[in-house]
């Protein structure tokens, strides 16, 4: 039987800064590419090189924004950019898959954001693609690369925790409700569990493994995508998650792992940097972790980006902490609860 660790070990990330500095190309400028964009030019040595947008003076204006050298009306134009190596997709879930083969074909590497595609089986193309292509391609877990996530993943390892049973994770906002935003629109993939819940269904994953069986209850909003989910995630040895996410409301946003010698609970946010308290279940022993960092909110989008570069420096087309196999199972998982609540693209 594992004892309670006295203290709790560092957490190993990819630093910041140092190693491989790669040149980046946005597909798709926003609020969530300017995120990025900001993180890694104030974080790390990675550096934009271009934007593209299908309007050119929005790209242009993204551009003087955020100091990137290169501005296109075209997504085309910036896949075919010889000084871009690796292509952030940013746009609304709907154009995921369009655009990753695209900038795959074109022999680029490729982050996408999360969702990596609206379905699994639109997943497996852009794995199959990248696979034949040669090419690195990932899901933009940002929350996967934080320090907190690399040192729940060596609590686990380690067996610390013992035999987990149960994972508890939520993540909703109240979002106004605007048939044409991405949230409620179904043509732009709108939903909360493609958009929000993808957070605490990857963590369950993480933790627990692709689930046997899923059990998922909810509400439609008014435009027919799901508004509000309760999930049950029921693993081969028994082991469960409840999940939950909504539209409707603001929830904790908080994860909670209990095992057969110690519970684990991270603090809200869940998903961004904060901290967590180990908490043995023999003893009053708790161990504190706080992120010291200072990389606050969306910030920490640079650590997947420094993690990336480092994965391509060794010569990697997948990441070994979040998989493309991994990726697709998640959405498997959001496949069949979307069926369950009645919401069926």
């Amino acid at each position: 039987m594992s004892s309670f660790p006295s203290a709790l070990p560092e957490p190993d990330f990819t630093p910041l800064r140092g190693g491989r500095a790669l040149r980046w190309g946005i597909l798709a400028p926003g609020r969530i590419a300017g995120g990025f964009a900001w993180a890694l030019h104030r974080h790390t040595d990675q550096r934009v090189q271009a934007v593209a947008s299908r309007e050119l003076d929005r790209a242009r204006s993204f551009a003087a924004t955020y100091e990137i050298p290169h501005a296109y009306g075209s997504y085309e134009q910036l896949v075919s950019d010889p000084g871009v190596d690796i292509v952030y997709i940013a746009s609304p879930h709907s154009e995921h898959k369009r655009q990753a083969l695209l900038a795959i074909a074109a022999g680029k590497h490729v982050l996408v954001e999360k969702p990596l595609a609206l379905t699994a089986a639109e997943a497996r193309e852009i794995a199959a693609a990248a696979r034949a292509a040669g090419v690195f391609a990932m899901e933009a877990m940002w929350s996967r690369f934080l320090p907190q996530t690399t040192l729940i993943d060596r609590l686990l390892r380690d067996g610390v925790l013992g035999d987990v049973r149960l994972v508890m994770a939520d993540f909703g906002v109240r979002c106004d409700f605007d048939p044409e935003s991405r949230m409620f629109n179904p043509a732009l993939g709108g939903g909360a569990l493609l958009d929000l819940a993808i957070y605490p269904i990857w963590f369950a994953h993480f933790a627990l493994g692709a689930p046997s069986r899923v059990l998922a209850t909810g509400e439609l909003a008014r435009t027919g995508v799901d508004g509000q989910t309760a999930l049950v995630l029921t693993t081969a040895t028994g082991a469960q998650a409840l999940l939950h996410t909504t539209l409707f409301a603001w929830t904790p946003n908080e994860a909670t792992l209990s095992g057969s010698l110690a519970r684990l609970h991270v603090e809200a946010r869940f998903i961004a940097p904060g901290g967590f308290t180990l908490a043995d279940s023999r003893s009053e022993a708790r161990l504190r972790w706080t992120d010291g960092s200072g990389v606050r909110g969306s910030e920490a989008l640079a650590y997947q980006a420094s993690a990336v570069a480092q994965h391509i420096a060794d010569g990697l087309t997948e990441s070994p902490l979040h998989p493309l196999d991994r990726t697709i199972a998640v959405l498997e998982t959001i496949d069949e609860a979307r069926r369950q609540v009645g919401y069926a693209p």
